[in-house]
């Protein structure tokens, strides 16, 4: 019998036991002497071997993560990416020389389009969404040019990005479809308890499908979907999946996203599910692994920043390499997600900045989706404005979260640095392609 197999074994026994306690103990002291006895004598199978090395590869990748985190964390908040430096390694200083995955043409048109339209506070991040690897990290900030690395910081309120998490939740735990009805009463952008906890139906309730309030991000259509098909622990549940609540495994520092949910169904669980609130905050890190992972089928991959690192000979000391954290929700799943993503771009909030690519012929082939959110935060103060989404060609998946923060007037629209990031990958090499793929898109 494989280790794994014992392992199944064990649980079965302990799970399918309701009342006995002593049972219980007998079997989990049981089972582990009997893994532990199991591997001592080497009674492993070659799947259970690769299983064991892929856990060493996976903890190795981990503990050197952490060590370069530390060791170039000041840089990267300062917006420096040095190639050659003293680090600590392996428990002793050494030389090294870096070697990064950013691409130099895609961070070049970022910083170009934040130092274009000078909001008060600019920040665009993305990643390749199958490998993690980071494409671009750029930061703005217009009244001083050394401030720190903003993709890092996650004091920006979460705002109707949140619904991600929500939608998801709905779609996977309790099987709404995109096409199923929600009745609200009131306005689509306020919340107010009154509307939000009354189901009576008259001839002023409103009837909109999943994936127009999405599109549309209408807040009390959110907040019913909650009330009616979840509870607090199933968004709970969903935010983790998502990674908020929880360390970023980065090779660089990015601050934790917290997202909290009260207990009982009521208005509060309505403010979050449509994200009107300020306590949940995350970071554009963050924001673009919440498009890669609706992007990648559900599968949550962690972005690296180092490509490798060699001594002062040549020779290798860090290969990156991805790192998948799990899956969020089923492949079924995030086809509905996505579904609720490209609509938004189509007809939602955000078409009048995705209208010139979504026209254009030649991004026929490019599938593209996202979500945005508008609140005021105070960190910096200012009106946050998100916009994270994804695009891909079927050989290509790529997911960007792009932020401004502005204090009286706005500049440009996030929506637009997504577009104009989406336009600048694609664009050189979609004329190539072969005609046979559609182009969608989405926001708030």
């Amino acid at each position: 019998m494989p280790l794994k197999a014992l392992k199944n074994w064990c649980y079965h026994k302990i799970m399918s036991s309701k009342n006995n306690y002593k049972l219980l103990k007998l079997l989990v002291f049981s089972g582990a002497c009997l893994v532990g006895l199991y591997s001592l004598l080497g009674f492993t199978s070659s799947a259970d071997s690769q299983e064991v090395q892929a856990h060493k590869k996976i903890k190795s990748q981990l503990e050197q993560r952490t060590q370069l985190a530390k060791a170039i964390g000041s840089k990267v908040r300062a917006n420096d990416l040095p190639e050659s430096l003293k680090i600590p390694w392996n428990g002793e200083e050494q030389a090294v020389k870096l070697n990064y995955t950013i691409d130099d043409t895609l961070q070049r048109e970022a910083d170009r389009l934040l130092k274009a339209y000078k909001p008060d506070y600019g920040a665009v991040f993305m990643i390749d969404a199958m490998t993690g690897e980071v494409l671009v990290m750029s930061s703005f900030q217009r009244d001083d040019a050394d401030a720190p690395n903003l993709n890092l910081q996650a004091t920006f309120p979460a705002a109707s990005v949140f619904k991600v998490v929500t939608a998801t939740a709905a779609v996977d735990k309790a099987g709404v479809s995109p096409e199923s009805k929600i009745r609200y009463n009131g306005g689509a952008y306020t919340l107010y308890k009154k509307n939000v906890l009354s189901d009576k139906v008259t001839r002023w309730t409103n009837v909109i499908t999943l994936k127009d309030a999405f599109a549309r991000s209408i807040n009390t259509a959110f907040g019913r979907l909650s009330i009616e098909n979840l509870h607090p622990e199933d968004l709970n549940e969903y935010a983790n999946r998502f990674m908020f609540n929880q360390e970023i495994p980065a090779d660089f520092p990015v601050e934790m996203g917290v997202a909290y949910v009260p207990p009982g169904k009521g208005f509060e669980m309505a403010e979050v599910a449509s994200g009107y609130n300020k306590t949940n905050r995350m970071s554009p890190v963050q924001g673009a692994m919440i498009a890669a992972a609706v992007a990648n089928d559900g599968q949550v991959v962690i972005p690296y920043l180092v490509r490798n690192v060699t001594d002062e000979k040549g020779e290798s000391l860090y290969e990156g390499s991805t790192l998948n954290n799990g899956t969020i929700m089923t492949k079924e799943s995030a086809a509905k997600v996505r579904e609720l993503m490209e609509r938004t771009v189509l007809a939602g909030t955000s078409r009048r900045s995705f209208r010139p690519i979504t026209k254009d012929r030649k991004f026929r082939e490019i599938e593209m989706g996202g979500k945005t959110g508008h609140l005021t935060g105070d960190n910096p103060r200012g009106r946050t404005d998100w916009f994270v989404g994804y695009a891909q060609d079927g050989e290509r998946k790529i997911a960007v979260a792009a932020i401004t923060v502005n204090k009286k007037f706005w500049t440009v629209k996030s929506a637009h640095l997504g577009q104009s990031m989406f336009r600048k990958y694609f664009g050189p090499v979609v004329s190539n392609q072969p005609k046979n793929g559609r182009v969608v898109s989405s926001t708030k």
